[in-house]
């Protein structure tokens, strides 16, 4: 029986016994063999508070009594908002009937009421088996990253978990395009040690959509998914849930990783996010209750090893070097030895490097720069461009070789003998 305040009469109207009081009641009763009167005459209360007491199988609580609220009032307006739009926002039922109190108590009651007129949603808890996925994303950290040249931007991470182990990777890229997005999608497989059975991504634009009812990947990650031997699920949109364990991951990693620091540039945050994540990855799990570094160790024994060659995720074209002997790779100019002017070149791009050949000759390799709209010229191809004005100018000042003038008298004597 659940009781609620205890008044108790003889010491007055109103007054409601402690926890102490009700222990002890109980106690003498119990232990003690004491009767309702002794009990009664011992600790100062009332015959009937002490049966009350003895019979209860609660201890005693006390519920101040509800007051009204400002908004009773306007109920049956929230109401019949509610039973219209189910999903209207607080501010805008606000609105509609003109509220002019506390938007926090019409919030509040707001969300009282909703799901009285909302259908529910419920969420389905997922479980993994060993190597059967990981799900991916890009982060984007709330920080400014150094890129060179007194500029700098908020980069994108593709952060990735393991289903099973929840073991966590990342890694930070240079831009939203499909050769970075894939080539730091294979650094964090990297950090897995093996490969998931699939790979769970959102509909991203170098990844892939859904048209209607079939999902269609980008070549790119065909090409990709196809080499490494995994299959891919795209996320539907208004899907949260499909991929909360990397959604997770990015909220530990804003909340954890990154308050209080500094980097110099995108290689240093790469350096002291993979620093951190070893020590993240060898924590107890809230959920799993194991490190993830250990449960890795299970899970990679179900995973598929890596193909002997790996996808190529460089992008690559092919040009006519011009005469002002650069290339452009996304806003800046990289310098190309320009002894090759005019010929056919190939240029790769990836991570961290911009490479050019030649017919297999190396004939330019820079450090790729991530700041925008900068002319990068070598110091060694400067120096060639200097030699070979210098070969162009000595070459304009050499003596023209000496023409023999025939005389003119010879012209005449032809002429007669014709």
């Amino acid at each position: 029986m659940e009781l609620g305040a205890w008044p108790d009469a003889s010491q007055g109207a109103g007054r409601v016994i402690s926890m102490e009081d009700w222990a002890e009641i109980r106690r003498l009763h119990r232990a003690e063999g004491m009767s309702v009167k002794a009990i009664a005459r011992r600790l100062g209360v009332a015959r009937n508070t002490v049966r009350t007491a003895l019979r209860s199988t609660a201890p005693p609580s006390y519920e101040r009594a509800r007051k009204g609220s400002v908004v009773d009032a306007v109920e049956p307006e929230i109401r019949k908002l509610l039973a219209e739009f189910p999903d209207m926002a607080a501010t805008v039922v606000a609105e509609r009937i003109g509220w002019e109190h506390s938007i926090r108590v019409l919030r509040e009651r707001v969300a009282e009421l909703r799901p009285l007129f909302a259908p529910p949603d419920p969420c389905q808890r997922t479980f993994y088996r060993p190597g059967e996925l990981a799900q991916f994303d890009l982060w984007q950290p709330d920080a400014f990253i150094p890129l060179g040249h007194g500029q700098a931007a908020k980069g994108w991470v593709i952060v990735g978990v393991a289903g099973f182990s929840r073991f966590i990777g990342a890694w930070m890229i240079p831009s939203r395009q499909a050769h970075d997005v894939l080539g730091g999608h294979l650094q964090v497989l990297r950090q897995f040690g093996a490969l998931p059975r699939a790979v769970v991504w959102d509909q991203e634009s170098a990844i892939g959509r859904w048209r209607g009812r079939d999902m269609v990947l980008t070549r790119e990650f065909q090409a990709f998914r196809g080499t490494l031997g995994i299959g891919a699920i795209l996320c539907q949109r208004g899907d949260p849930e499909a991929k909360g364990l990397v959604e997770r991951a990015n909220g530990y990693l804003e909340t954890s990783f990154l308050p209080g620091r500094s980097f110099a540039d995108v290689a240093d945050f790469n350096r002291q996010i993979s620093g951190w994540l070893v020590s993240a990855n060898h924590r107890i799990h809230a959920t799993t209750k194991v490190r993830p570094r250990d449960a890795l160790f299970e899970e990679r024994g179900s995973m598929l090893a890596f193909p002997p060659v790996l996808p190529d995720t460089t992008l690559r074209w092919s040009m006519r070097l011009a005469r002002d002997h650069y290339v452009r790779v996304d806003t800046n100019d990289y310098s190309v030895n320009p002894r090759y002017v005019g010929r056919r070149i190939e240029i790769r791009v990836d991570l961290d490097t911009v490479v050019v050949t030649c017919e297999n000759t190396e004939v330019a390799r820079h450090r790729r720069c991530l700041a925008r709209n900068q002319p990068i010229l070598a110091p060694e191809h400067a120096r060639i461009l200097r030699a070979m004005r210098q070969e162009q100018a000595a070459r304009a000042e050499s003596p023209a070789d000496e023409v023999e003038e025939r005389d003119l008298a010879v012209y005449d004597q032809i002429t007669e003998v014709a």
